[in-house]
């Protein structure tokens, strides 16, 4: 760490003070931990997009990371003037925890590689939820407003790691191909869309057997889908052509024509 990095985490913790100070910025008073969770998340998927962008320019990835900072001594600001805590507080909570979820690093445990670190972590946190009957559950401690293709894989992960899983891929897949018949069979409305949410979950299952962050995966389909569709209808408007006129066969070319100009890999 920098000589800097004290003084300079000292100086944006007083500015978010000076900001919601007597002479501050009007929206920053007016502020409270409800009203800054979209702003929150927001950013947090601004920093995945930078990620993902994989510009060679980092600074745009250290501007994202910065406003999520901003966000988290904007909470630490608002519970400190509450009397609950502090941002010493958190970074004390966040120090203490560091060092007792890494017994391998900062005491006499062993372990082998990463995998043996993800279930060392993962005992340790069973441990301490023991204490708490809410959090009794290797479940009960994920929050339900995750993003539902990223909460799907981690309940499964951590339901594997407890022994309840399948041996081997091929059940995965046959699991998909199973709810994919059920969904054909499926006689209601309401029994298509439970159906279809079955499939899902056997997808984000296939997923994570392979290795694969479903959440980031759709995620990045979505972009290739949003620059392969906008330069359809650009490549329509520079020939003087209305998208929605034409037809399905000239779509389908512009399609291929847009996949084409993204070049190998997309």
């Amino acid at each position: 760490m920098s000589d800097a990095t004290g003084p300079a985490f000292s100086h944006l913790v007083d500015l978010l003070e000076q900001l919601r100070g007597p002479q501050g910025c009007p929206w920053d008073l007016e502020q409270t931990h409800q009203s800054l969770k979209r702003n929150l998340l927001e950013e947090s998927y601004e920093v995945l997009d930078a990620i993902d962008r994989q510009d060679p320019d980092v600074s745009g990835l250290a501007e994202e990371l910065g406003d999520v900072l901003l966000q988290v001594l904007f909470h630490a600001q608002i519970a400190r003037e509450a009397g609950r805590f502090s941002v010493d507080d958190v970074l004390e909570a966040i120090r203490d925890k560091l060092v007792r979820r890494h017994p391998h690093v900062f005491g006499d445990a062993q372990v082998k590689d990463a995998r043996e670190v993800e279930a060392q972590w993962e005992e340790l946190k069973r441990q301490e939820r023991q204490a708490d009957p809410a959090q009794a559950s290797r479940l009960g401690d994920l929050p339900l407003a995750m993003p539902a293709l990223a909460y799907s894989q981690l309940i499964q992960d951590r339901a594997s790691r407890a022994g309840f899983d399948w041996p081997a891929l091929d059940g995965v897949l046959d699991k998909v191909a199973e709810e994919l018949r059920e969904i054909s069979e499926a006689p209601t409305p309401q029994e298509k869309a439970r159906e279809f949410g079955d499939l899902l979950f056997s997808m984000v299952n296939v997923g994570r057997w392979m290795g694969l962050h479903t959440e980031d995966t759709l995620r990045q389909a979505n972009a290739r889908f949003h620059h392969r569709f906008t330069t359809m209808e650009r490549l329509a408007a520079g020939r003087g052509a209305a998208f929605e006129a034409l037809d399905p066969e000239a779509k389908d070319k512009l399609w291929t024509e847009a996949k084409r100009l993204e070049g190998p890999g997309g």
